[in-house]
């Protein structure tokens, strides 16, 4: 199946400004509708310092900008987690490379800017309003994997859905609801260290998804047969930046979203125990199509 997916979920385009100032503010004011709105940042009562459109961008200069200092008390320590940045250890640090740990700090959005006077990463799509890390593990990029699985809608009989108005073939997609504030979303998440974005969207789907921590060895065989078939042929359709409500001056997420079309007319999915994991419930229907803004033009 030759295709060209165009979904608008949390992601946003690989970033792109034209020389205009008016268009930079107009880029970047998109960008950071997420990020510098979160009031207050997520799971604390910091307040973000305001950023007006026009000085977003690290290009322009703002000497009144003093951004809230914040990381969570949690973040220290924490095996998955950097260091405090400092005067003696700033060199250690491998920006813009694959580290000798395996930490992955490469941007996909190409080569990020350190700050001369902190040593720190700076957010290559401009100011937040808040430094530090807030919860985000990694200083610079932090490498999410995002599973989008898909299928072609059916109706009682078994034929294929199609729309009524462009005549082409309805999509459905995978989403979980979160427990947590009841938002549907793709199921993903972090890329752990040394891991692979393939092998993290197949690790994220069966535990957020399909409730992998309840599998017997007989349906772990299984269930991750299913899983990796499905993914034989999957393609990155979105790498870069997420306008992610953790995001900082410092620190942002970043994801590769993976496309896995079941070619078998929806029996391999249909195969699939999803029962929802640990951070939600699951479901696979035409309910969830449109809230993502989802479509599929066939070739």
């Amino acid at each position: 199946m030759s295709s060209a997916l165009v979904f608008g979920i949390v992601l946003i385009s690989s970033h792109r400004c034209s020389s205009s100032s008016k268009a930079m503010v107009s880029t970047f004011n998109k960008i950071h509708s997420v990020c510098r709105s979160s009031h207050p940042y997520p799971r604390s009562e910091v307040q973000r310092v305001p950023v007006a459109d026009d000085k977003v961008s690290w290009t322009i200069d703002h000497p009144e900008y003093k951004p809230v200092e914040f990381t969570q008390p949690f973040i220290h320590g924490q095996v998955w987690a950097d260091e405090e940045i400092t005067p003696e250890n700033k060199s250690q640090f491998k920006w813009n490379t694959l580290d000798e740990h395996q930490v992955n700090r490469v941007g996909h959005n190409g080569v990020y800017t350190i700050d001369p006077d902190t040593g720190r990463p700076r957010n290559p799509f401009g100011r937040t309003g808040l430094s530090g890390r807030g919860s985000l593990g990694r200083w610079g990029p932090n490498h999410a994997a995002d599973p989008l699985v898909t299928r072609w809608m059916k109706n009682e009989e078994g034929e294929v859905v199609k729309d009524p108005e462009s005549g082409k073939p309805r999509l459905e997609f995978l989403a979980i609801q979160r427990r947590v504030g009841k938002m549907w979303a793709l199921p993903g998440g972090m890329v752990d260290k040394g891991e692979q974005a393939l092998d993290t969207a197949q690790r994220e789907l069966c535990e957020e998804a399909l409730n992998s921590s309840e599998w017997n060895l007989n349906e772990d065989k299984q269930q991750k047969h299913l899983v990796s078939e499905l993914f034989a042929k999957s393609e990155p359709v979105y790498k870069g930046y997420i306008d992610d409500a953790r995001n900082t001056d410092n620190a942002w997420m970043e994801t590769v979203a993976l496309h896995a079309h079941d070619p078998t007319d929806g029996n391999r999915t249909r195969a699939l125990r999803m029962l929802g994991g640990f951070s939600g419930r699951c479901a696979m229907g035409a309910d969830f199509i449109f809230y993502y803004i989802l479509r599929l033009e066939v070739k």
